[in-house]
This record gives C-alpha cells, structure tokens and sequence, in this order.
C-alpha cells in the first residue's frame, strides 16, 4: 500500500526529529566499541566507517523522502 504524501511528509519528519539522532547515538556507540574491541582504527578506516554508517542510514528509507519537498501532487489547484 502507497502511502500519501501527507503520511510521507510526517513520517520523513518524525525520522528526521527521532530516527536520525538514534542512529547517530548507535553508530558513535558502534565506533566506540570498535574502538576498544580493536585499538584505535587509521583515520582513513575510520573516516571509510562513519561516511559508511552515514549513507546506510537513508537507504531503506528513500521511498519516504522520495518527493516531500516538492508541491503536494493530490492538492487543488
């Protein structure tokens, strides 16, 4: 079932506002503990591992910010 552009507008937000920063708690906590599980990573891994974690966040959720900035397309004119 396709979700309307209202539900899509206020579901990117909600992941926008709780989503993200939870991810963003979760990859700091997944580097920390590579961090001690492995010693410190070289900067280049490293930075590899957050742009990494940064781009896998927003894939399975393209369909939702698929189109939110634009008009809404169901809206009188």
């Amino acid at each position: 079932m396709a979700l309307s552009y209202k539900a899509r507008r206020r579901l990117s937000i909600l992941v926008l506002v709780v989503g993200l920063p939870l991810y963003i708690v979760v990859a700091v906590t997944l580097t920390g503990w590579l961090n001690e599980r492995f010693g410190r990573l070289p900067i280049w891994a490293e930075l590899l591992v957050y742009v990494g974690l940064g781009f896998l966040w927003m894939l399975p959720l393209k369909p939702v910010f698929s189109g939110v900035g634009r008009e809404d397309p169901d809206a009188k004119k």
